[in-house]
């Protein structure tokens, strides 16, 4: 199963894979998860987290996670530091930027309790663009909005972009140092956070879940990563993957189940995204709004369950879900796309 199955290298060459497909389908699955923390403050009634003991939202991050240390990995080894820090940052911050600006002052100007006047003038407002650029803050209120719903924030998924940022920043600083050239150091680096999961459900199984997040995050990162530098040994197997999820199961009553978790995950969307059988056809997206569908995902929501507070988790989610994509669109076409393009201009100068 494992000797006969392909590798990451040879699937590369390919003319296809299905990350675009999937990041969509991961975006779209972050709405779905907060449909429920959106209308009533709590996540412990959705399905995945009962099962799983993650939400349907926080597993899709996770793949996100994994497939952004799979492809900058590959970017900075292919590329070179000076492409690496464009990319990321055209790919980053033009769309946040316009996202913070058009809920601060066009939704929140619409959903706000005070007047325009006052609202324009409230130091909190600044405040919220000013953290949630600056720090990727996701708590932050605006002023009169939302303030009669579970959740007062209105960009409650911004939070990610300061780990991936921070992980971005390994790989820049890891490729600096050559230790992108040594995948054992980066595979030591790696081990050494599985440990740190381990020993932390060991020790603290129930303690915050902001250390939690804080590990979880860059090794699902990392272990993308690895899979890049160890491109010619990692298999690309369907049913080695079905396997590995079965595994989880008894591994669910140890203390090895997270790391496990988070490894098979990482592993197993690069299999989705890459497996010969999966890729002979191309399905990715003519545009590509995963990026969009995040950032805007939630303050649609938001302001639907502050206009029909009535509507449950799953009536909510259609109308939220249409309002998304359109927002996510416009800001590929009028933002993100626009950002992209203006890489290629601005390396042939340097």
């Amino acid at each position: 199963m494992i000797r006969n199955a392909p590798r990451i290298e040879k699937a590369l060459a390919n003319p296809h894979n299905n990350f675009g497909l999937l990041r969509l389908v991961m975006a779209l699955a972050v709405v779905v998860s907060h449909a429920f923390s959106v209308t009533d403050g709590r996540v412990e009634q959705e399905p995945w987290f009962q099962t799983t003991g993650f939400t349907l939202g926080e597993h899709a991050v996770n793949g996100f996670f994994a497939i952004s240390g799979f492809l900058v990995t590959m970017s900075f080894v292919r590329r070179g530091w000076r492409d690496y820090v464009v990319a990321r940052l055209l790919r980053i911050a033009p769309g946040l930027i316009a996202a913070t600006l058009v809920v601060a002052l066009l939704l929140g100007a619409a959903m706000t309790s005070l007047d325009l006047g006052s609202y324009v003038r409230d130091p909190r407002l600044w405040r919220f663009i000013s953290a949630t650029l600056t720090s990727f803050k996701s708590s932050a209120a605006l002023p009169g909005v939302f303030e009669h719903n579970p959740l007062q924030f209105p960009m409650g998924t911004v939070w990610t972009l300061k780990y991936e940022t921070l992980c971005y920043l390994g790989v820049l600083v890891a490729g600096l140092a050559g230790l992108l050239a040594k995948p054992r150091v980066m595979l030591a680096a790696g081990l050494a956070l599985t440990l740190a999961v381990v020993l932390r459900e060991v020790v603290t199984p129930h303690g915050s879940k902001g250390t939690e997040t804080a590990l979880r995050l860059p090794l699902i990162f990392l272990a993308g990563g690895l899979c890049y530098l160890y491109r010619e040994r990692v298999p690309l197997s369907l049913p080695l993957l079905a396997l590995a999820i079965l595994a989880l199961v008894p591994l669910s009553f140890t203390p090895l189940y997270k790391a496990a978790l988070y490894l098979v995950s990482a592993w197993g969307v690069l299999v989705l995204a890459l497996a010969p059988a999966l890729t002979r056809r191309s399905v990715e997206p003519p545009a590509d709004l995963s990026y969009g569908v995040y950032l805007y995902g939630w303050p649609a929501q938001q302001a639907l369950h502050a206009l029909f507070p009535s509507l449950g988790a799953m009536a909510l989610l259609w109308p939220s879900l249409a309002v998304t994509l359109v927002v996510a669109a416009l800001s590929w076409f009028l933002v993100e796309k626009p950002a992209l393009g203006l890489k290629r201009r601005l390396l042939k100068g340097s």
